[in-house]
């Protein structure tokens, strides 16, 4: 024990100012983007406006969610009480899947615990049991894909990030009689860019290739009924495999993926993320529920997101202010120094009651760090002219380096 106890020691010793912390706060229903926060330098509850959560339409709170989370509650109890194949399957948890296959035009779909473990779990199966399986990844996929794509075994070619031309090349270097598996995001977390999906399936239905698209920060947010950028690009039915999670836009938690019967069917029967864990608890797969079909059918809080993105992007422009993207409602601030990050989120908290999580290695390379701004839905027109107007005075405070007028977006 003593020889674990020293060398962690000595290895969160070496991280320094580097070492994570992390903000106690309590979104307020009804009320969110606001919460109640505590730190260390200030334990008593204090409000704050939240600008780095994924819930990006509110549907954390939204009355139709909350309701079919207490109803479930009321006739199910807390939680499922086994996993999927032992006492584990609730009405919810069938409807859930019947109604993501619906929102996605596929045959099926299957619900994970977490978007994690729906990466994990679907691709050890989808890359790893069919013998020779050669997997084309993009450079920046989620560890979740990073760890799928390991725990299955597969050989896999990395292709630069969204660059189809050497994609194009590797499939062409690859023996044409290997099964091939593309796997790609299409709003990338951290960068908040969209993937080239139309070159994409190009190129898969020219070399045979199966796809998979994780699209966890585009459903709810993008495409016709919120079924992503696929969908949105007219492209959904070209894409074999589709993964999506259940708390980002639709706003409690869950992964899942939806795609042909057989492949459901297969990674239903041998993922070990899938059967060897407990289900989601009754009441989570009610709200999620309750958050699909509510999107499936309204419009405004899309339209909301997308304005608020859009009056965002413009009033940095208008600044000088440097980020990454203007193709999502990822908002990405580019800082470039791990301390100097720190400082401007804690500047933002302590003066405005504004809570942006500064983000370092490994989420983004040494050197790259960014504050991940996540406008919602919920946000006010004020509300965003307000960030705008505090992140533009630390950053002169700071003196962070800005734009150029050839490097706005």
């Amino acid at each position: 024990m003593t020889q674990h106890l020293d060398f962690f020691a000595s290895e969160l010793t070496e991280l320094g100012d580097h070492r994570r912390s992390f903000l106690e706060i309590g979104r307020r229903a009804g009320r969110f983007p606001s919460a109640f926060a505590r730190t260390p330098d200030e334990p008593a509850d204090h409000e704050v406006s939240v600008w780095c959560s994924n819930d990006y339409l509110g549907m954390g709170q939204h009355p139709s969610v909350l309701e079919a989370m207490k109803g479930a509650i009321d006739a199910f109890g807390a939680g499922s009480g086994g996993s999927r194949n032992i006492g584990g399957t609730n009405s919810y948890h069938v409807l859930l899947e019947q109604e993501l296959a619906a929102l996605h035009r596929k045959e099926a779909a299957l619900i994970f615990p977490s978007g994690f473990t729906a990466n994990d779990g679907a691709l050890s199966v989808l890359a790893g049991r069919m013998p020779g399986t050669l997997v084309f990844s993009d450079r920046l996929n989620h560890a979740s894909i990073i760890d799928g794509l390991r725990h299955s075994g597969a050989e896999k070619v990395i292709f630069r990030h969204n660059d189809a031309q050497h994609l194009a090349e590797l499939l062409a270097a690859a023996d044409p009689d290997r099964p091939k598996l593309i796997v790609m995001e299409s709003v990338y977390s951290m960068n908040g860019d969209v993937a080239p999906l139309a070159e994409v399936a190009e190129l898969a239905e020219r070399y045979g290739a199966t796809t998979f698209v994780d699209e966890v920060h585009a459903v709810g947010m993008y495409g016709p009924e919120g079924a992503g950028i696929a969908a949105r690009e007219g492209l959904a039915d070209r894409f074999t495999v589709v993964m999506g999670t259940l708390a980002k836009g639709f706003g409690t938690a869950g992964g899942y993926i939806a795609g042909p019967a057989v492949l459901i069917e297969a990674v239903r029967s041998f993922s070990r993320s899938f059967i060897f864990t407990t289900s989601m608890p009754p009441a989570t797969a009610a709200g999620a529920l309750a958050a699909v079909q509510h999107l499936r059918s309204s419009e405004t809080e899309r339209r909301r997101l997308r304005e608020n993105a859009t009056r965002l992007h413009r009033l940095l422009n208008e600044r000088e202010i440097p980020f990454l993207s203007d193709q999502s409602h990822i908002v990405s601030v580019l800082v470039r120094d791990d301390l100097l990050c720190q400082q401007a989120s804690e500047l933002l908290l302590r003066r405005h009651g504004i809570y942006v999580q500064a983000i370092n290695a490994p989420s983004v390379p040494e050197g790259q760090e960014i504050l991940r701004i996540a406008p919602s839905a919920t946000h006010t027109t004020a509300d965003v002219e307000k960030f705008a107007e505090a992140l533009d005075g630390i950053w002169e405070e700071l003196a962070v380096p800005r734009n150029t007028p050839a490097q706005t977006h």
